[in-house]
């Protein structure tokens, strides 16, 4: 595999970064953010995102159990507490658009968790992470640039 090029624009990314610090912190749960995020480069394959926030996520406290079971939430009862499941349910939707729009069933669910705010937020993190997905797969940016 051959990296494409490292050059990204820097007004790009300085966009993409500040969409990535707004949406975080309007959400107000940096653990719950890392779990979206990380959950969505699986679902991606984006190896540099996946190195990048299983980091960011130990420095904020998810547990190796929740790392180590986040590909299969659904089947992990008990790891996962309702909220963290209607956020990961609402980040595969969102990442996953096979039918070309979110269920009203999982937006529903994760309206209950979250208020307006905060459902804005998450929506907000989804997208992010999937837009640098995108940019960081299509370039083929392998895993370890990442430095906390």
């Amino acid at each position: 595999m051959t990296v494409r090029t490292r050059l990204l624009d820097q007004a790009v990314g300085q966009a993409m970064s500040a969409l990535s610090a707004a949406a975080k912190k309007g959400l107000g749960d940096p653990a719950l953010a890392e779990l979206v995020m990380i959950r969505a480069s699986q679902l991606n394959h984006c190896a540099f995102c996946l190195d990048m926030h299983l980091a960011i996520a130990r420095k904020h406290g998810v547990s190796d159990k929740q790392l180590d079971l986040l590909a299969a939430w659904e089947e992990a009862e008990g790891v996962f507490d309702e909220r963290e499941r209607a956020a990961l349910a609402l980040t595969e939707a969102v990442t996953v658009l096979t039918d070309g729009f979110v269920p009203d069933e999982v937006y529903e669910r994760a309206a209950e968790h979250f208020d307006d705010v905060r459902l804005t937020h998450l929506l907000a993190v989804i997208t992010a992470i999937n837009n640098w997905n995108r940019v960081m797969v299509s370039r083929r940016i392998p895993p370890g640039g990442y430095t906390p």
